[in-house]
């Protein structure tokens, strides 16, 4: 083919399809400019209304998703790329992708399961799959949790709607187990005492249920006493450091020596 023509039809391809795809590229600049704007509008107007704030970030995503698909969607149209060519093809991908992602679509299902029946929401402290931690986020596909120690977990969403989930600060409290050990030569009601005076002093420990002691076993070289005592489920490891220190230097003081001590 001679150079001028060769020139021709790439000038002639040019001025027929070039508008086209500035058009398409202008639309997606500005769509995406839009769906941004329009994410952080609707994260205000959700913050207003009080929405639940387990829902708020899954109803975001979904609907940033959607617009996002559509707005492809609608550039491949103005640059004049017939969408009847890719449905066969969608069609074929969709079928292999089924099988592929049918583990990320159980976790998409299982994300709307966690926020329509709430075992869970957000701020919660929960025990799942050997991690403790206070729930961060729930998103589309996956749970968010930041341990006690700081670390970020991330748990399919799968995960947490078809295993056990411990959810130890639903109700607000949570019980606290302490067992201590004490040779016959002291009184065990002297003892029982001293530990229900210290617990009602206490400001860490609930009134209400009662804190309950009681004699656990009896071992050859001495007995058991197991305390049972209500705490904020929240606080409840540094409560449970605190209540620990002062029984121990409470009952010191009261001259009941515990094994060890000198």
């Amino acid at each position: 083919m001679k150079p001028e023509l060769l020139y021709d039809k790439l000038y002639s391809w040019v001025l027929t399809v070039g508008p086209r795809v500035i058009a398409a590229l202008a639309l997606l600049v500005l769509g995406i400019w839009a769906i941004r704007l329009f994410k952080k509008m609707l994260k205000r107007r959700m913050q207003r209304r009080q929405l639940d704030k387990s829902f708020q970030p899954f109803l975001i995503s979904l609907i940033v998703t959607i617009l996002q698909v559509l707005l492809l969607l609608g550039a491949m149209q103005v640059m004049g790329i017939q969408l009847t060519i890719f449905t066969a093809l969608i069609g074929a991908f969709g079928v292999a992708a089924g099988l592929a992602l049918s583990g990320t679509l159980q976790n998409f299902t299982s994300g709307i399961l966690i926020l329509l029946l709430k075992p869970f929401r957000v701020g919660d402290n929960i025990i799942a799959q050997g991690h403790d931690g206070i729930v961060s986020s729930i998103q589309l596909f996956y749970t968010v949790m930041i341990t006690r120690d700081n670390r970020t977990v991330i748990i399919p969403n799968s995960k947490l709607s078809n295993e056990v989930i411990i959810n130890v600060s639903k109700i607000g409290k949570r019980r606290l187990d302490v067992e201590m050990k004490f040779s016959y030569a002291f009184d065990f009601e002297k003892i029982k005492s001293i530990i229900e005076h210290t617990l009602q002093a206490s400001p860490l420990v609930e009134n209400d249920p009662k804190p309950k002691i009681g004699m656990l076993g009896l071992d050859p070289d001495g007995f058991k006493v197991v305390i049972n005592g209500w705490v904020d489920a929240f606080e409840f490891e540094d409560r449970k450091y605190d209540v620990q220190q002062k029984l121990v230097s409470d009952l010191k003081a009261a001259g009941i020596k515990l094994p060890g001590m000198v």
